[in-house]
Order: structure tokens, then C-alpha cells, then sequence
């Protein structure tokens, strides 16, 4: 079960999508079924304190994942920075959506194992990143086109 809800002022995500995109990754590593999770959709002001009250870092992130299960990740929460989605996808070039699916992406595969500590470990992160929100614009692109039939 995943629930969702919105803690940010002004900014939203479809709350529809938010199975799909954490059904793709886990699908996509071997995995059968999702664990119990909450996915907190945030400022920059939450991330910033919960960065502080429980990594000790004073900086805001885009992301902060707490796996609160057991070893196989059956439960968890992640706080997703709405603001840092909204900047990083004007610095990319590309959708606030898209934006959001990755990091999405990036606490689903924090979730089952992966890190991001040292440069090789960033580069397989991001490479399964950019796997699996091609996947899911794929599936986009093809239910679009069976509307335009």
C-alpha cells in the first residue's frame, strides 16, 4: 500500500502516477510486490528540518528516504523537495513531472539497495534512473497514441 499526501503549499503531483512509477522500478529489479510506504510530497523548509533533526546536515536535498522495515524494505517513507523538482527541472531542461518520476525513481531504488555515495555508485544510479522514467514515457507515449485511434 502507498499513500500519498501533500504538504506542499501551491505545488502537486498526480497521486495516480505515484504506484505506477514505484510498479516499474520494482518490477524492473525482480521484485513481486511493493512494501508499505508514504510518500510526502514537500518544501524546501520540511526537507531542510527533517534534514537537520535526523541527518545532522543544514542543507535542503530533493529527496530524503527512511527505510523503516525491516532488511527487505517493507516499510518506508520518502519526502519528496517539490521546490528542488520545480528548480532542477528548469536546470534541466525537461518537465516538473519528470523531474518528480525521478526521484521517485531514485528513493525506490535507495529503497532496494542501491546508494549514491561514490562516483561509480552515482553513475549506476543514475543510468537506472534515466531506464526507468524511459520506461515509463514509453508506456505514456503508447497510451497516448491508443487515445488519438
Amino acid at each position: 500500500m502507498i499513500f500519498v499526501s501533500h504538504n506542499h503549499p501551491f505545488l502537486r503531483f498526480p497521486k495516480e502516477l505515484v504506484p505506477r512509477v514505484f510498479r516499474c522500478v520494482y518490477t524492473g529489479e525482480g521484485r513481486s510486490t511493493l512494501p508499505a510506504m508514504s510518500i510526502v510530497f514537500t518544501d524546501a523548509q520540511e526537507i531542510r528540518a527533517l534534514n537537520r533533526k535526523y541527518l545532522q546536515h543544514q542543507y535542503d536535498t530533493d529527496i530524503i528516504t527512511f527505510d523503516l522495515g525491516d532488511e527487505s524494505g517493507e516499510e518506508a517513507e520518502l519526502y519528496i523537495n517539490l521546490d528542488a523538482a520545480r528548480r532542477q527541472a528548469a536546470e534541466y531542461g525537461v518537465t516538473f513531472r519528470d523531474e518528480t518520476q525521478r526521484l521517485l525513481i531514485h528513493g525506490a531504488l535507495h529503497l532496494l539497495g542501491y546508494h549514491d555515495g561514490t562516483t561509480d555508485e552515482q553513475t549506476v544510479i543514475h543510468d537506472r534512473e534515466d531506464r526507468y522514467l524511459s520506461m515509463l514515457s514509453t508506456y505514456k507515449e503508447r497510451k497516448d497514441a491508443g487515445k488519438n485511434r
